[in-house]
């Protein structure tokens, strides 16, 4: 017997609800059991029944998608004994849209989805729906497995330091054989990268070159989110951008990353090839780049995601030295990305998220 998950559709278009509802129709797995047109209303529901999961729209009246996320979150904050409540965002394709979605997925959702803005209805449907079902069972798989903890999706933890703030001095790694860190990270990216980024990037100097899976405008939002939390410079990369000290490169939504030589510095190359695992950008592809550039001079890093992306990457990277972390399946959203990356068998080190900036400062810190 499959596990049945309900789900409350909360939107303030009763056509966009009514869609949402078709694309999870005659699913022996999914059980919609409300639809709900803003945030009171979705927590009217919630108090009187407990879904496992919410679909989520950004911008509606009384109370926006944002504000009904933290009052989700403060639900399953005073219910630690039952299952949390999973929320995906469903998000206009829009700057505004990228950076107030950016916030949600910092604020604790579990994953986003675009609203699909085409011309062509019936592939906007089939787009729409492939997304849902894929991030549904993704959640689904991840509560079984994480019944007995409780958690699925974290409730946010301390702020990190904006830049303006005084922070305690940190010891830098000054001297290193390392000469870059390479991130691969998917589905709970976010939250991740504004725990581990901002930590290095107290400690160390060498470039961080990170491919998020994301599509276009929300990868420029995550890199301005990010760089209002660094020491370092955080920026979407872009093409024959050269490649500096300090600076932390988001691969950009829509884009390939790779590092290429130009004389005598090393640069950014972008490119439109095709989707690798049905990701562009692929963590794959930015560490195939990286090897015949850096060789063993590297730190690679897997962090929660869907999927296997960059496990294909480290087989050129492992065996020329490079020292590979792995987030660990407690910590991750999802344990997809790192779990295969764990199973290649080319992982040196598997951590929980807030460790995994020690490991790597350790391992950098280690006379060559």
């Amino acid at each position: 017997m499959k596990n049945l998950t309900s789900i409350l559709i909360v939107d303030d278009s009763l056509i966009f609800r009514k869609i949402v509802h078709k694309c999870l129709d005659g699913e022996d797995d999914i059980h919609v059991i409300g639809s709900v047109r803003n945030g009171v209303k979705a927590m009217e529901f919630i108090r009187s029944q407990r879904p496992d999961l919410v679909t989520l729209d950004l911008e509606m009246p009384e109370m926006n998608g944002l504000a009904t996320l933290e009052a989700i979150q403060r639900v399953n904050t005073e219910n630690e004994d039952l299952p949390v409540i999973g929320v995906i965002m469903l998000s206009a394709f829009t700057k505004k849209g990228a950076d107030v979605t950016i916030k949600a997925l910092e604020a604790g959702a579990f994953d986003f989805i675009t609203k699909p803005e085409g011309n062509d209805q019936q592939k906007n449907f089939s787009t729409l729906r492939r997304q849902l079902l894929a991030k549904i069972r993704y959640f689904t798989s991840r509560r079984i497995a994480s019944r007995n903890r409780h958690s699925i999706v974290p409730i946010p933890q301390a702020n990190c330091p904006e830049k303006s703030k005084s922070t305690v001095p940190v010891p830098l790694v000054r001297t290193t054989k390392y000469k870059a860190i390479l991130i691969g990270v998917s589905t709970g990216g976010p939250r991740a990268l504004m725990t581990l980024i901002p930590e290095l990037c107290q400690s160390i100097e060498i470039p961080i070159l990170v491919v998020q899976h994301m599509p276009p405008k929300f990868t420029e939002s995550l890199a301005e989110s990010l760089n209002a939390k660094c020491r370092y410079q955080v920026i979407e990369a872009s093409h024959n951008q050269s490649i500096q000290n300090q600076y932390v490169y988001i691969a950009p939504g829509g884009k390939h990353m790779l590092v290429r030589r130009k004389g005598a510095e090393l640069v950014i190359h972008t490119n439109e090839d095709p989707p690798e695992h049905g990701c562009r950008p692929s963590v794959d592809v930015l560490f195939r780049s990286a090897e015949p550039i850096y060789g063993g001079d590297l730190v690679a890093v897997i962090l929660t995601g869907m999927g296997t992306d960059g496990t294909n990457g480290l087989s050129y990277l492992k065996p020329s030295g490079a020292y590979v972390v792995a987030q660990d399946e407690a910590s991750s959203v999802v344990w997809g990305m790192p779990g295969s990356a764990v199973r290649s068998g080319f992982v040196d080190d598997v951590q929980p998220l807030d460790k995994i900036s020690d490991s790597i400062i350790n391992v950098l810190s280690k006379r060559c």
